[in-house]
């Protein structure tokens, strides 16, 4: 018995080039320096590097980025640039800020940033006889203020303010206990546009 078989045609989808395009607000210097986005108003200097595959062009007020013959993988690529650059633009007109708060059910906490050496302590966490430090994240570029139980990393930087925010909450989190008990420690509470508690 004979059996024919035919192979059915597979279309392949045209890949298309795909662009976009955003307005550089007043007063906003922006420089393409290498494979890194540089924008900088007054002091303010905001870096953020983007991926070979993405063609950048800057004509007048307008910057255009854009890939050839783009896939998914490629479209996600830019529009996580699209995202990066619209922060940058909010950030330098109107800082981010994000809250956190101390919390302590065992021993009263304290929490103090030295802009000296650009360090924060976190002491008596659990009744610890040695404060933990850690080193702030470019901290030329964030501004904390501490009215206990509350803390505010102000930053022009999305990235700066997050990541000192992380750092923080992360320096104060305690292992091998029950956290049903044991509640103490650093919890981000509010993050640009959006409420956590």
């Amino acid at each position: 018995m004979h059996i024919s078989i035919k192979m059915a045609k597979v279309q392949k989808t045209k890949r298309k080039d795909f662009t976009e395009s955003l307005t550089i607000p007043s007063g906003v210097e922006l420089k393409v320096e290498g494979r890194k986005i540089v924008a900088r108003k007054d002091s303010k200097v905001v870096e953020r590097f983007i991926d070979p595959i993405i063609n950048v062009k800057i004509e007048g007020n307008s910057i255009t980025l854009g890939v050839k013959k783009a896939r998914r993988a490629e479209k996600r690529k830019l529009g996580t640039v699209i995202s990066h650059l619209k922060n940058i633009f909010e950030g330098i007109e109107k800082a981010y800020e994000y809250e956190l708060e101390i919390c302590h059910v065992h021993f009263p906490v304290t929490v103090t940033y030295d802009k000296a050496k650009s360090e924060f302590a976190v002491k008596n966490l659990l009744g610890e006889r040695s404060p933990r430090l850690i080193k702030a994240t470019c901290p030329e570029k964030i501004e904390v203020e501490i009215k206990a139980p509350m803390i505010k990393i102000k930053s022009y930087d999305l990235e700066a303010a997050g990541q000192n925010a992380a750092n923080l909450e992360k320096i104060a989190r305690i292992r091998n206990r029950d956290r049903n008990k044991f509640q103490d420690g650093i919890f981000i509470t509010k993050k640009p546009g959006k409420h956590l508690i």
